[in-house]
């Protein structure tokens, strides 16, 4: 799997300084569509590996950036570009329409 966990502490450095894209999924333990999602998501990571970065935070395990970024129900997706939020997306979806809006950011 290409995604990488991260948390508060590391969240800058992975996601706001990365030198690619970077599809940032807020999931938590608890989330039914957060699990059917995380498969999902890993292929893609896979699929998309280094044209865009994957990683998940665990917003029971990482509290900040979630409630910085506004993330008011999950699985939340956003993608970062050169540190800057370029667009998220609330729920689940299918692959399909996940790569084709991940793609369509890049």
């Amino acid at each position: 799997m290409s995604s990488v966990a991260v948390n508060d502490a590391e969240f800058e450095s992975e996601v706001l300084k990365s030198d690619q894209p970077v599809l940032v999924d807020f999931w938590a333990e608890w989330c039914g569509p957060c699990k059917q999602l995380s498969p999902v998501v890993d292929e893609l990571a896979d699929e998309l590996k280094g044209k865009v970065k994957v990683v998940k935070v665990n917003i029971d395990e990482a509290p900040e950036a979630p409630t910085k970024y506004g993330v008011r129900g999950i699985p939340t997706l956003m993608i970062f570009k050169g540190g800057e939020l370029v667009d998220t997306r609330v729920g689940g979806m299918p692959k399909s329409q996940l790569s084709e809006w991940v793609e369509g950011k890049l």
